[in-house]
C-alpha cells in the first residue's frame, strides 16, 4: 500500500514540484498539497495522510502551531518539518510540537523521497545540520545539569529563590540566614557554576529543569 503523503507549503513553486515528485515515486501517494495550515487543518479527516511535510513559516497558523494542535487528535500521523531554518528555538519548538522528523529544503530529491520513507517506518530523519545541532544541545544540557549537582542543597534552595525575583534580604529571611550568608552562597553559586552574574546563573537553572 502506497504511503499517503501531504504537503504544507505556501511557496507554489516549491509546493507544485515537492507534489510532481512524490507522485511520480513509486510507493507514495500525495493525497493533499495545501498553502496554508487552516486549509490542511480543514482537510485532514478526508484525506488522513501518513506523512505530512510541513513548513514553518506559513501566512496566518505557523506549521508548528498546526503540528501542536493536531498531533494529539492524530497521533499515527508523522509530521516532518521541510523548511530553510536551522535556528535551534525553531528546532525543538517543532519537535517538542510533535514533529518526528526535520529536513531541510536545501537536501536533494533523493533525500527528502528517503526521508518520507524512513518516517512513515519509524525513524526520525533529520538534515546532518539539523542532528548536529540537536547532539550538541543535549551534550550542553547535560553539561549544565553536572554543574547543578555540584551545588549543595542550600545553594540550591538560594538559587531557587534568586530565580524567583528574590533579594538577598528577602532570601536571608525566608531562610533564616544573615545577608552575608546569602552573599557566601551565591559566591559559591558562581564559582561552582562558572558565572559572572544572576542572569546566567538563573539560566543555567532553567536548563537543568
Amino acid at each position: 500500500m502506497a504511503i499517503k503523503v501531504s504537503i504544507v507549503e505556501d511557496d507554489k513553486v516549491i509546493r507544485e514540484g515537492e507534489s510532481t515528485l512524490i507522485q511520480a515515486q513509486d510507493g507514495l501517494s500525495m493525497v493533499g498539497a495545501y498553502e496554508n495550515a487552516e486549509s490542511f487543518r480543514a482537510d485532514i479527516r478526508n484525506t488522513r495522510p501518513d506523512v505530512v511535510l510541513m513548513d514553518i513559516e506559513l501566512p496566518g497558523y505557523s506549521g508548528i502551531a498546526c503540528i501542536r494542535q493536531l498531533k494529539p487528535s492524530f497521533p499515527s500521523i508523522q509530521f516532518m518539518m521541510f523548511t530553510v531554518f536551522e535556528n535551534p528555538d525553531r528546532i525543538f519548538d517543532a519537535l517538542s510540537a510533535g514533529a518526528t522528523g526535520y529536513i531541510l529544503k536545501s537536501e536533494p530529491p533523493e533525500r527528502l523521497l528517503t526521508a518520507i520513507k524512513e518516517i512513515y517506518e519509524g525513524s526520525s530523519p533529520m538534515s546532518a545540520p539539523i542532528a548536529r545541532l540537536v547532539v550538541n544541545y543535549f551534550n550542553k544540557c547535560e553539561k549544565v545539569s553536572n554543574a547543578i549537582a555540584t551545588l549543595t542543597l542550600r545553594e540550591r534552595e538560594v538559587l531557587e529563590e534568586l530565580s524567583k525575583g528574590l533579594l538577598y534580604k528577602e532570601i536571608a529571611e525566608k531562610m533564616f540566614i544573615s545577608i552575608e550568608t546569602v552573599r557566601s552562597f551565591i559566591r559559591s553559586i558562581y564559582e561552582k557554576l562558572h558565572v559572572h552574574s544572576r542572569t546566567d546563573a538563573i539560566n543555567m537553572l532553567r536548563k537543568s529543569h
